[in-house]
């Protein structure tokens, strides 16, 4: 977990094919990150822009790079600037609250149990020792997988958390920034979900998902929020209208297995900073 942390940032812009933006390339959205920077209180990271057609943005690094903070080219083709601004707030709310750091050291409880029950099953099985001694090492190895299960689900929990932690300091930092960051959410969702059904290549944008403002993974579960309302509505009233869909069970049910908040929940939290 501590070289994948440390390589990250490498990794991630292979991947994504993520190049710096010099100043002198966009001057405007220098301009933001810079100032959202000194109203965050905190070093003003790099720059990138991912060739990416799904509308995202992500914030990483590590010590060997440095923070960053990564927009995609579908983002700044569907977003307009203001709410673009609002994103790139959620994004440095993310860096203030080193959630890179975060996340990574409480993946590793996880895993370890993860080692500790897969490593005890297969000795229970392939064992020469007695059957009371393979049986125990069952018994240890079931209830390791077990407790990695909850602790799963717990990393699961708070990243969401942390997500609504990010969206909150947007709000603290941007002018009007629970509606603009809700109207870029919406338009995220919808635009994700568009892209993912057309382009079959889609999917790798998932590897490194809970990095992102919004998970491509519930792309089609959030749209359906929004696509009865959609057609022919301004940003406002689009996100007036998904405000009142109720959240239903398999809503909640599907939110437990997730890296980010319901788009309704999400958005009705916005709300009540506005």
């Amino acid at each position: 977990n501590i070289v994948q942390w440390l390589i990250a940032p490498y990794l991630i812009d292979a991947m994504y094919r993520v190049k710096e933006i010099k100043a002198s390339e966009d001057p405007a959205l220098h301009e933001i990150v810079d100032r959202l920077s000194k109203k965050s209180r905190i070093k003003t990271p790099k720059l990138m822009k991912a060739k990416m057609a799904i509308p995202n943005a992500f914030a990483y690094g590590s010590p060997l790079t440095g923070s960053r903070v990564a927009v995609t080219t579908g983002l700044l083709e569907t977003l307009e600037t203001e709410e673009v601004e609002a994103v790139i707030g959620h994004e440095l709310g993310h860096l203030k609250h080193r959630d890179v750091q975060v996340m990574m050291f409480v993946s590793i409880l996880p895993a370890i149990f993860y080692f500790i029950g897969y490593s005890m099953l297969l000795s229970s099985m392939f064992s020469r020792r007695d059957t009371r001694d393979s049986g125990g090492a069952a018994v240890i190895g079931l209830i390791s997988i077990f407790i990695y299960w909850i602790l799963t689900l717990f990393t699961l929990y708070l990243s969401r958390i942390r997500e609504y932690f990010a969206d909150r300091h947007s709000a603290s930092i941007v002018e009007d920034g629970p509606r603009k960051l809700s109207e870029g959410l919406a338009k995220i969702v919808n635009s994700t979900n568009k892209i993912k059904r057309s382009r079959r290549d889609a999917s790798g944008s998932n590897s490194f998902k809970a990095l992102f403002i919004s998970d491509p993974d519930r792309a089609e579960l959030d749209s359906a929020a929004l696509t009865q309302f959609s057609g022919g509505m301004g940003d406002r009233k689009l996100v007036e209208a998904v405000l009142r869909r109720k959240v239903t069970s398999f809503d909640r049910i599907m939110q437990v297995f997730s890296t980010h908040p319901n788009i309704v929940k999400r958005l009705r939290a916005l709300q009540e900073l506005d």
